[in-house]
C-alpha cells in the first residue's frame, strides 16, 4: 500500500512540472507577445487604440521570466551532466556536489 502512495506522490510531481514547464512557459511567452501589442497600440492592437507603456513593460518582464526558466532548465541539465546537482537551499539556485 505504501508503494502506491509513493507512486502517486511521484506522479503528482511529474504532472506539476509538466504543466509548469510544458504549458506555463509558452503561456507566459504568449502573454508577453500580447502585452507588447497592447503596449504598442495602433495597428498592433485589434481596436487601434493609443500606445500604453505599461503593456510594453509587462511584456518585457514576462519575457525575462521565460528566459530565466529556460536558463534554469539548461543549468539543471548541464549540472547533471557534470555529476552535480542544482540546489535551492538558499533563495537563489546553486550548483552543489551530489
Amino acid at each position: 500500500m505504501h508503494n502506491l502512495g509513493f507512486a502517486l506522490e511521484g506522479a503528482w510531481k511529474v504532472l506539476a512540472a509538466g504543466l509548469l514547464l510544458g504549458a506555463g512557459l509558452p503561456l507566459l511567452f504568449a502573454l508577453g507577445i500580447r502585452s507588447l501589442a497592447y503596449g504598442a497600440g495602433g495597428d498592433a492592437e485589434v481596436h487601434g487604440s493609443r500606445p500604453r507603456p505599461a503593456g510594453t513593460v509587462l511584456g518585457w518582464v514576462l519575457f525575462a521570466v521565460v528566459l530565466a526558466g529556460v536558463l534554469l532548465g539548461l543549468t539543471f541539465i548541464v549540472a547533471s551532466g557534470f555529476g552535480k546537482a542544482l540546489s535551492f537551499e538558499h533563495v537563489y539556485p546553486s550548483i552543489v556536489d551530489k
